[in-house]
């Protein structure tokens, strides 16, 4: 099959496919006449790089992973015990990136929550804490 019909069968744009084929996510043959053919194998192929761009894996790590996943229903499971371990780092990554976003979320609802009971009020501050506008 061509580019199309795989974007088609897949819901993927021919865009992704083809990034998906420079990252080395996809390898289909090529005619000839420069076009690219897909087996039907394929459609699992951009399923499972689809799943793992999900769980948040970046292109280079799905690329060492998807020869070791299968398919188990809707979900994937690796099959080789060294990229069962990296993805538990990659996990644990981004849990660490998590923990820092919510520290981040909450000092700006900090931040925030002292700046509206600043103006709500007492009026507007300048930079030295003195009242704008005549309201002090």
């Amino acid at each position: 099959m061509f580019i199309g019909e795989l974007a088609k069968r897949t819901g993927v744009s021919t865009r992704s496919l083809r990034y998906y084929e420079q990252q080395g996510l996809l390898r289909p043959r090529r005619r000839s006449s420069g076009y690219r053919e897909y087996d039907d194998s394929d459609v699992a192929t951009v399923r499972r790089v689809r799943v793992l761009l999900a769980a948040g894996l970046n292109t280079d790590l799905i690329r060492e992973v998807l020869p070791c996943m299968a398919d188990e229903g809707a979900i994937l499971a690796p099959l080789c015990d060294e990229m069962a371990q990296d993805l538990r780092d990659e996990r644990e990554r981004m849990g660490r990136s998590i923990e820092q976003l919510q520290a981040a979320h909450a000092m700006l609802g900090s931040i925030i929550h002292a700046g509206e009971a600043l103006t709500a009020g007492t009026g507007t501050r300048d930079e030295t804490g003195a009242g704008v506008g005549g309201k002090a």
